[in-house]
Order: structure tokens, then C-alpha cells, then sequence
């Protein structure tokens, strides 16, 4: 696969079978920060915070990969993982496997207090 210019542009690129569980988990993600913008990080559609990588996604063969972009964000919840955990920053899914939204949106909520504390304490004095 290219690197894709667009969120869009990936999504055009994706199989019948990939597309909707991709869709589900940009939903799922939308839902919980809407302040954030979608485009491409690391070259992977994704959302942003203030122009910076926050969290994102792609897919693959045979799974999907979630990448919170943040260690506390996965090791908060490392045992309600279990197999999902497939790399230090990877939590991944098999097409057709139900998505384990409230797990994801508490990642994403974990991961936005992570990213706001961080940019706290940036703008301290």
C-alpha cells in the first residue's frame, strides 16, 4: 500500500472486508475526543491534537492495529488486553472480531489526559 495523502484516500484504498471495522474504530475514537482533527500520522490515518500525533490506526492482512501513541494509555489496561496486546504500542484485532469499544474509548479518555498533562507542563513557566 502507498502512503496515503487522506483519511479519505485511505479509506478509498481499503478492502469491503477491512473497511468496516476501520470505520468502527474512527467512530469509536471520534466519539470520545471530537476536539481532535483526523489526517495522516506516521503515515497512518489517525487523529491529531494541536497538529501533533495523538492516536491511530491502520490495516493489515489478516488484522487491524490500534496505536495510542502513548505508554500509560497501554499499560493502564495491559490486562484487559490480553491478546490485543500484540507490541509494546500495537493493540490489534481480527477482522470480524467484535470491537471492544468501552475498552477503547477508557485508551483514548487515558491517552487525552496524558496528552493534556503533557501540554500543561510544556506551558508552565
Amino acid at each position: 500500500m502507498e502512503r496515503p495523502k487522506s483519511v479519505a484516500g485511505y479509506f478509498r484504498s481499503l478492502s469491503r472486508d477491512q473497511r468496516p471495522a476501520l470505520q468502527t474504530l474512527r467512530e469509536t475514537i471520534a466519539a470520545v475526543v471530537p476536539e481532535a482533527t483526523e489526517g495522516i500520522t506516521y503515515s497512518m490515518p489517525g487523529f491529531l491534537l494541536g497538529g501533533k500525533g495523538f492516536v491511530a490506526y491502520a490495516a493489515f492482512k489478516d488484522h487491524y492495529s490500534f496505536f495510542p501513541m502513548g505508554t500509560s494509555a497501554i499499560e493502564d489496561y495491559k490486562e484487559q488486553l490480553g491478546e490485543h496486546l500484540t507490541g509494546k504500542g500495537t493493540i490489534s484485532f481480527r477482522y470480524g472480531e467484535r470491537l471492544p469499544a468501552t475498552l477503547i474509548k477508557k485508551i483514548v479518555r487515558t491517552r487525552l489526559a496524558e496528552a493534556r498533562a503533557k501540554e500543561a507542563r510544556r506551558r508552565r513557566p
